[in-house]
């Protein structure tokens, strides 16, 4: 039976350069290990990759990763299917990520521990009234079926991943990493909902927020510190992952330059 957990988003791998993507690479090959020695349960809340974009009609499916998907592949077959929660820079999935033994999921999985219910998503908004949280019309746009299919047509698959890139970029840049608007939007769920933990990504700001009905916990960027939630008989955290001694440490809050 698996007791322990965790919990990681926003690796983005595929958005630097060789030697950082292969730095990410190596450090998430190493805790994908530590999880099926240990059989740690590991939840993906979007955004390993940056950006995945499958084209079914080409055949196409990117190359990236895929030192990391074999060991991933080979975690969900001896351990248990890792939970993939896809985010907004790798939703354009046809099935590959099921074939290599994830269970896929394109909104929010509600996860329950003995009495602890956890609210698990990416961040970025879903899909389904059941809460309150819509998309912002771009969001929706990508994940639009018209959209997607006019897209694939337009672009050969190299074209367009290279374009989806490139617009990834620019963006990240603009991103001030303001953690206000998932703070308030994680409260305005609490007053709705009975959950001990709402927990997500996507603003790359890791943090622990404190409401009177629950605990916030953002998992930052994996790409840039490692940080990731674990549960285990200590409760639930905040922490890093260390990937030179194999081990987890407390998250101290002081955060690296994005």
């Amino acid at each position: 039976m698996i007791t322990e957990q965790i919990f990681i988003s926003d690796v983005h791998l595929g958005a630097f350069s060789p030697e950082t993507n292969n730095e990410i690479e190596q450090d998430l090959i190493k805790l994908i290990r530590y999880c099926s020695e240990h059989k740690i349960k590991i939840n993906i809340l979007g955004d390993l990759f940056d950006y995945w974009m499958e084209f079914p009609e080409k055949n196409y499916v990117p190359a990236l990763g895929s030192k990391v998907l074999k060991e991933f592949e080979e975690y969900n077959n001896d351990v248990s299917p890792a939970l993939y929660i896809t985010g907004n820079h790798d939703n354009w999935t046809f099935g590959h990520f099921k074939e290599r033994g994830f269970d896929v999921e394109e909104n929010f999985r509600l996860i329950e521990i003995g009495e602890i219910r956890i609210l698990t998503l990416h961040g970025d908004g879903v899909a389904t009234t059941k809460i309150d949280f819509p998309r912002v019309a771009f969001h929706r746009l990508l994940r639009n079926p018209n959209f997607i299919n006019i897209y694939q047509k337009v672009f050969t698959p190299e074209r367009g991943l290279a374009t989806m890139k490139a617009f990834s970029n620019l963006t990240r840049r603009r991103n001030n990493h303001n953690p206000e608007p998932l703070n308030r939007q994680a409260k305005k769920i609490f007053d709705k909902h009975n959950l001990d933990y709402i927990i997500s990504g996507h603003d790359h700001v890791p943090r622990v927020e404190t409401f009177s009905r629950g605990n916030y916990i953002n998992l930052g960027a994996f790409f840039n510190n490692r940080t990731l939630a674990l549960y285990n008989n200590r409760g639930m955290n905040l922490v890093k992952w260390r990937a030179e001694s194999n081990s987890f440490i407390p998250f101290s809050g002081k955060q690296s330059k994005p």
